[in-house]
């Protein structure tokens, strides 16, 4: 999406009634064969069989799979008459196993098939995009009365299954994909999350046309914050029009491994966490029921945050006010601050990765570290650590950071020195710091009494040897907007050496992603420009829900001291949670255009550190630094083994940074979803590969064994080719 520097979301209602609490939309509940969606009912989990559903047995084996690993509702591809008719005997035989879950129908093109597969299945999925529509990339103008005349068309090619589903109690879901929006949406409102929302709005006015409501949307995209975007706009298109339908959630084409459940954690996340969303799919180039643990920690999570929040009413600092809510991206404004004579943060360069230095600052633990560093820069040549953050408990550790630095030998731009208990009036008055690598305090502001020269302290030493300042803001910061006396102290500092973090969390019910927002509004009120820094802690993530979770109505101070420690000991087995909620946090802020900084702090290793960083911020889209894949999850109209093509692909390509491709395993969505992809490699036919430049299809019906090699040979012909380094 384009760089919007205007105020966003002009004359819309907001998305959702807090950015800063999570308050869960009010929705209409929606029964699906026994498991209903929306109102107060839990978020569902759902998920997709990738089996030929022609192959009744090996369909029902897989959704079995599902079943046991937790899916609730369970979709099944249906491309033509003979899949639609398979679906009773796949229902009858799922039945008769003991399953009870909701069988889905995915339909595209053929309304006839939906008809069909309306006798069989308690759901049906349609795309506004295909169903009625159809879909050439075809440029054209359309007069309002030829525009009335295709929703005409498209009422009538609709209805027979909005009535059938009515006098059959099925549900239908309105499910939208980025890049397979109908030529004549295309002309009109361009390939945007406008033309995604009114798409789905055109089919929910025809099934309200017939007095029938049990209706689900979905905006899908792979790019999340395009998805994330559509999802908003549809809700307050929504609200103004009074409409409470349940919505699900997905990235679509989101890949795997770690960046599949990067990407989807952003999407899904950032918006569950906004209080919306009913029902999710975590969408991953893997084997189906891998994708239902990832699903089930972003709802619990979710559920968390929205439990706390239930029955508290909305006080106005709370709410989201009118024309605030940001529909488009546009990147915060800041003020460049010089980590070195090379790098800067803020501004109008990329976000800067920090990582922790994990061990205490012996001469030997250094030396780990530094080789550490070097060696994940050896194997992924884009990713360096371009600063170190390190905890200061004594004079010592302060006096010991010129050998640091020098030990470093430039491998890291700057070091952010973090004091604990260490008071500033500690630091030695002869300390002198002769380094290409830039030192940068971490203070927080202290605004209580018993510490109240504590930042002016830190700002005068700062100033006295010309070293940049991080602010860390605490809760009551916030919330008493830093007070007089350290605002003044903060003006009058040189705005170019100052960069803004969080502390700590004291309100449990206020989540981190709104503690940012809060905090990043509050220095947009009081003209502070200052880049800000994304921490990723186990404070701010696993530890706030842990917290929540445990943590009494009535505690003490003393056992919530108890509960911190126990939170800080939870052991690294929790990385995969971690993963999740760092990209939540990082992801959506970054979708947003806050974000200068970033760390993922409190993992295994400074190498575990780096890359996820790096990997949040190409999933936000944000920085690259390796080649962006945009594969699909596979289903039963998949034509080739797409999770070994993936892998096949990656290891011929996964040196090309800046380069985009698209692994998609037949042509329903793929030339649409790859609006965004430099090349496609596209499923055509059994056995045959379509390869792509853009949306145009340059070759087709390639022999599946020599389709790699041909799309090396096709990114070499359009210069995008570099050789891979050499190991």
């Amino acid at each position: 999406m384009k760089n919007n520097t205007a105020k966003a979301g002009t004359a819309t209602p907001p998305y959702c009634p807090s950015r800063y609490r999570a308050f869960r939309r009010a929705t209409n509940p929606v029964n699906i064969g026994g498991v209903r969606i929306g109102g107060e009912n839990p978020i569902r989990i759902q998920s997709m069989t990738t089996s030929d559903t022609l192959d009744i047995a090996a369909t029902v084996r897989q959704c079995v799979n599902l079943a046991q690993a937790g899916c609730e509702i369970i979709r099944i591809t249906t491309p033509n008459h003979t899949a639609a008719r398979a679906l009773r005997d796949i229902s009858r035989s799922f039945r008769d196993a003991g399953y009870t879950q909701p069988l889905v129908a995915d339909v595209h093109f053929i309304p006839a098939v939906a008809m069909e597969a309306a006798e069989h299945v308690e759901k049906i999925r349609v795309n506004p995009g295909n169903y009625a529509d159809k879909k050439r990339f075809n440029t054209r103008e359309y007069t309002d009365a030829e525009y009335e005349g295709e929703l005409q068309r498209i009422y009538e090619a609709f209805s027979p299954l909005v009535l059938r589903a009515k006098t059959l109690g099925r549900a239908l879901r309105i499910g939208v994909n980025h890049g397979s929006l109908s030529d004549r949406l295309m002309n009109r409102y361009g390939d945007s999350p406008e033309g995604m929302v009114e798409s789905a709005l055109e089919f929910v006015r025809i099934c309200e046309s017939h007095g029938f409501h049990d209706i689900v949307l979905s905006m899908k995209s792979s790019n999340p914050r395009i998805m994330i975007a559509a999802y908003r706009l549809a809700t307050a298109r929504m609200q103004t029009a009074n409409m409470f339908y349940p919505l699900h959630l997905g990235v679509t084409e989101a890949g795997e491994g770690q960046d599949g459940r990067i990407k989807s954690a952003i999407g899904i996340g950032s918006l569950l966490y906004d209080g919306l969303g009913d029902t999710i799919r975590v969408s991953l180039t893997e084997d189906p029921w891998f994708e239902i643990p990832v699903a089930k920690e972003l709802a619990q999570k979710a559920e968390l945050l929205w439990k706390k929040t239930v029955k508290e009413e909305i006080s106005e600092k709370f709410k989201c006010a009118e024309n605030t809510a940001p529909l488009n991206y546009y990147r915060r404004e800041t003020v460049p601050v010089e980590l070195a004579s090379d790098v800067a943060a803020g501004g109008n360069n990329v976000p800067r990765v920090i990582v922790p230095a994990s061990l205490p600052l012996t001469a030997a633990n250094v030396a780990a570290i530094n080789k550490e560093l070097r060696a994940t820069h050896a194997t992924q040549r884009e990713i360096r650590a371009e600063g170190l953050l390190v905890q200061i408990k004594t004079a010592a550790d302060f006096s010991a950071l010129p050998a640091l630095a020098h030990a470093l030998n430039g491998e890291v731009k700057a070091i952010f020195a973090q004091p604990g208990a260490f008071e500033y009036s500690a630091f030695p008055e002869d300390f002198s710091w002769k380094s290409q690598t830039q030192l940068i305090l971490v203070t927080p502001t202290f605004i209580n009494d018993t510490a109240k020269d504590t930042l002016q302290q830190g700002l005068n030493f700062a100033l006295k040897h010309n070293f940049p300042v991080a602010i860390a803001l605490s809760f009551n910061d916030i919330e008493q907007r830093l007070g007089e006396r350290n605002l003044a102290l903060l003006k009058q500092f040189p705005q170019n050496k100052l960069i803004f973090t969080v502390d700590s969390f004291e309100d449990a019910q206020t989540h981190p992603l709104g503690f940012y927002r809060r905090a990043v509004e509050m220095l947009k009120q009081l003209g502070l420009s200052a880049p800000f820094w994304i921490r990723n802690t186990l404070h701010s993530e696993m530890g706030f829900s842990f917290y929540n979770e445990q943590r009494g109505q009535d505690s003490s101070e003393e056992e919530n001291k108890l509960l911190a420690q126990k939170i800080l000991s939870k052991s690294a087995a929790d990385f995969p949670s971690r993963l999740i909620e760092s990209s939540i946090l990082s992801g959506s802020l970054l979708c947003e255009g806050f974000g200068d900084l970033i760390s993922v702090e409190d993992v295994p290793s400074q190498a575990k550190s780096l890359t996820l960083a790096y990997d949040i911020l190409q999933g936000a889209r944000v920085r690259v630094s390796k080649t962006e894949y945009v594969a699909c999850p596979s289903c039963g109209r998949t034509l080739f083994d797409i999770q070994a093509t993936t892998q096949k692909i990656k290891a011929k390509t996964g040196h090309l940074k800046g380069v985009t491709i698209a692994v998609m395993g037949c042509i329903v969505n793929g030339p649409g979803e790859m609006a965004d992809a430099d090349f496609g490699y596209v499923g055509g036919a059994p056995g045959k590969i379509n390869l792509y430049v853009k949306r145009e299809c340059v070759t087709s019906g390639i022999p599946q064994e020599n389709a790699v090699e041909h799309l090396v040979n096709l990114i070499k012909e359009h210069r995008k080719w570099v050789e891979p380094p050499p190991v």
